[in-house]
């Protein structure tokens, strides 16, 4: 009686590109970044209460947990600003170009790895 037509042609007729993950990751990565700055303010806010405070959190960033979630936070900071950086770019009315747009993603995705790796050398004193 009635045809089964797909409710999303969309998602049967478009391939995955990079501009397209780049682009949702954006937006994933600016809520945990949103949701990291309210954790960090709070730690910060806990500092008044004590110095004991303090040391729990310490214990917890000195676990392998804690370090993985640091390198964490600092790769997807680092990928939110080069992504942010990009759609000004855009908006500037530059790099709507395919090859450009793809250009800028990979530049998006390997800086923000380097700039992780050089911020944990820094951590580290290694630089």
């Amino acid at each position: 009686m009635y045809e089964k037509n797909p409710l999303s042609p969309h998602l049967q007729i478009y391939r995955w590109h990079l501009s397209m993950i780049l682009s949702i990751a954006h937006r994933i990565i600016g809520i945990v970044n949103s949701v990291a700055i309210i954790l960090i303010c709070l730690w910060t806010i806990s500092l008044l209460f004590g110095e004991e405070n303090y040391e729990i959190i310490k214990i917890l960033f000195q676990s392998f947990f804690g370090k993985l979630l640091i390198i964490s936070l600092s790769w997807s900071f680092s990928f939110h600003i080069l992504s942010e950086i990009r759609h000004l770019i855009w908006d500037l009315g530059y790099g709507f170009d395919l090859k450009i747009s793809k250009i800028t993603g990979i530049i998006t995705i390997t800086g923000s790895l380097v700039l992780t790796v050089l911020i944990y050398l820094l951590g580290k004193n290694l630089i």
